[in-house]
């Protein structure tokens, strides 16, 4: 397998639907009323804004050499547990798509080795750093499916 096969598959696993739901879809439909609901730990806005939250610190990190690393866990979460309104929740979603394809882009324009650490960090590849924001996204849709099933706002 060579670079650009490796490269195209990672960027594939970030934005396909074939193994699970995506984000769109399990944000397909939600009402207003539910985003802010909690059904656990977590309420459907505060998965969906931390996913961006999180997404872009990634996304930040592995592009910019002046990073500034954020406070866990304070900085990755919402404070409110719902949106502000339909603008910010839409918002939201579509910055999490946009960023997500700033990454494939990156990914793909990256003329370096995949593997090669990332000179500001601790031994963060641009290779792990995609598989990190395919792991982390994975996770936290398949709980927004899960608090959906609990509010009964799923099929």
């Amino acid at each position: 397998m060579n670079d650009q096969s490796i490269r195209e598959h990672v960027a594939k696993l970030l934005a396909w639907d074939d193994a699970h739901v995506g984000l769109d879809a399990a944000v397909a439909d939600i009402p207003e009323p539910y985003r802010g609901k909690r059904a656990g730990a977590h309420s459907l806005w505060e998965l969906v804004e931390h996913i961006r939250i999180a997404q872009w610190d990634i996304l930040d990190f592995s592009r910019n050499e002046n990073y500034k690393e954020m406070k866990w866990p304070e900085d990755y979460w919402p404070k409110e547990n719902a949106p502000e309104s339909e603008a910010a929740w839409n918002e939201c979603i579509k910055q999490i798509n946009e960023d997500q394809g700033t990454f494939i882009d990156l990914l793909h324009a990256h003329a370096g080795d995949l593997f090669k650490a990332i000179a500001h960090g601790s031994g963060q590849t641009l290779l792990r750093q995609a598989l990190l924001i395919a792991d982390h996204n994975s996770y936290h849709v398949g709980q927004i499916i899960v608090i959906r099933r609990l509010l009964g706002n799923w099929n």
